[in-house]
């Protein structure tokens, strides 16, 4: 876990991040390229590095390094990937430091051959698998937990290699989706709770796998189905064919997938349109929340479609007053210390013509430690002169940590988690601060007793074994 302490206040410290995209691709002779542009869409789940990995039928090959896609993959070597079959993975780090090492896809020889393997989650009882493996004389070369699941295969005893991935995967928890592949197959799981989305689409009698549906866009490809909890598909040159090894009694679809992590225009959990979602969210929440105001603005740009569905509801006209910089990293060298705000500053502006002398509604997903919200309500009041600001959130309050993938803090530094509405709008000196009620964004939510809404309410789908599951926000092997 990040200590605020060591690295540049930026605006994205102060939010969730989730841990990882995948991106698939079986059948199709430009492979790497179609990988390349499926992990630039999928940029958002992960920012510390990227790798590729394709296959040509005879021997894996492989490509990644730290940074963001754009930035690793040049034509040079995107040309060291030949073949059909090929899988990638965007890394931003939970479980595990970042560093070169933990970036996927990894890669392996053992008994059966060649598998190469990228994962999207967290698994809960990674630690004690892990010494149990080690116990039996295992060899960890990083510390993402995801290498957990390649020694579970390499030394299952079942019979051939599905068998071993069922033996394997059948002793894991937490959150997975996985894309596994070898010299002549693509193999995708999703874990039996279905925590994180994954789908499957075609393109030129090819078939693609990925995280979220906006990477088939930017290829042209069709969407077909989700992968459904529990389900292990299997693309060959036989075609594609379903298993349903693994199961649970419940789903738990991450319900900050919709509100805040994947991409606007992706269709998610069934086919559910995230921006759809997201206005809605903010439709209730003027609902829920309304107040005199003169204009309504978004937090950029997570906040933007809440922000047009609660100026829709309410009435009050939407405006952008806050211009973000997009062309600023993810970490920056600071001039002088003493310049408060100097990070936040970097990535966001008021316009102060439009929002000097009114009463402001600012709508923003979440309030993780409530930090940033503090610096943005003094950035409009002061650099922009607004008169009042009211923050509205189009989520519950965070009181809980995740451990299925996404990157939260611990549970004492989670502002919600210790302070009362009323304190956390005294801390953010805002003029009034609202949040979405639990009961709101359930009613907007179609099947809402699917969805995993432990960071609002503490109730986890998956234990760890740990005693103390605060530790699994720590836990680094």
């Amino acid at each position: 876990m990040r200590n605020m302490e060591n690295i540049s206040p930026s605006l994205d410290l102060d939010k969730f991040h989730d841990e990882c995209g995948i991106f698939g691709v079986f059948g199709h002779s430009d492979a790497a390229n179609l990988t390349y542009l499926g992990l630039h869409a999928l940029q958002h789940r992960g920012q510390e590095g990227a790798g590729i990995c394709s296959s040509d039928r005879r021997q894996l090959h492989v490509e990644k390094s730290m940074g963001l896609v754009a930035d690793i993959f040049s034509e040079k070597r995107l040309k060291r990937l030949p073949g059909d079959i090929a899988i990638g993975h965007n890394r931003y780090s939970t479980a595990g430091s970042s560093v070169l090492k933990n970036v996927q896809p990894i890669v392996v020889n053992f008994s059966l051959g060649s598998l190469a393997i990228a994962h999207n989650g967290n698994l809960v009882n990674a630690v004690e698998l892990k010494k149990e493996l080690e116990e039996d004389g295992a060899i960890f070369q990083s510390t993402s937990d995801s290498e957990v699941i390649v020694h579970l295969i390499a030394n299952s005893k079942a019979g051939g290699l599905y068998e071993r991935i069922i033996d394997a995967v059948g002793k894991i928890y937490g959150a997975f989706s996985l894309l596994l592949m070898t010299e002549e197959e693509l193999i995708v799981i999703r874990d039996p709770y279905g925590f994180r989305p994954l789908s499957i689409g075609e393109i030129d009698n090819a078939y693609v796998a990925a995280s979220e549906t906006c990477a088939f866009d930017l290829i042209g490809a069709r969407y077909i189905r989700d992968v459904e909890p529990g389900e292990m598909v299997v693309i060959n040159k036989e075609g594609m064919k379903s298993y349903k090894p693994f199961y649970s009694q419940r789903h738990a679809f991450c319900i900050f997938e919709l509100i805040y992590f994947a991409r606007p225009d992706s269709n998610i959990f069934g086919g559910l349109n995230v921006n759809d979602i997201r206005k809605e969210l903010g439709r209730q929440l003027a609902r829920e929340n309304p107040i005199e105001a003169d204009l309504v603005i978004p937090v950029p740009d997570s906040g933007v479609p809440a922000a047009l569905g609660y100026a829709e509801e309410s009435g009050i006209p939407f405006e952008f007053g806050l211009i973000r910089n997009h062309y600023i990293g993810r970490t920056f060298i600071e001039p002088r210390q003493a310049i408060r705000h100097f990070g936040v500053k970097l990535k966001l502006n008021p316009i102060r013509k439009l929002l000097e002398g009114k009463r402001v509604i600012v709508v923003d997903d979440s309030i993780v430690r409530g930090t940033t919200s503090k610096k943005i309500v003094k950035m409009i009041k002061e650099g922009g002169g607004a008169k009042e600001v009211h923050m509205r959130i189009s989520s519950p309050p965070t009181v809980g940590p995740c451990f299925y993938g996404i990157d939260t803090p611990t549970r004492k530094e989670l502002i919600a988690a210790t302070h009362s509405v009323e304190e956390i709008k005294k801390y953010i000196t805002a003029d009034s601060l609202s949040y979405l009620r639990l009961e709101g964004l359930l009613h907007v939510v179609p099947n809402s007793s699917e969805y995993c809404t432990a960071c609002f309410d503490n109730n986890y789908p998956v234990f760890s074994p740990m005693e103390n599951i605060e530790q699994m926000a720590l836990f680094k092997f």
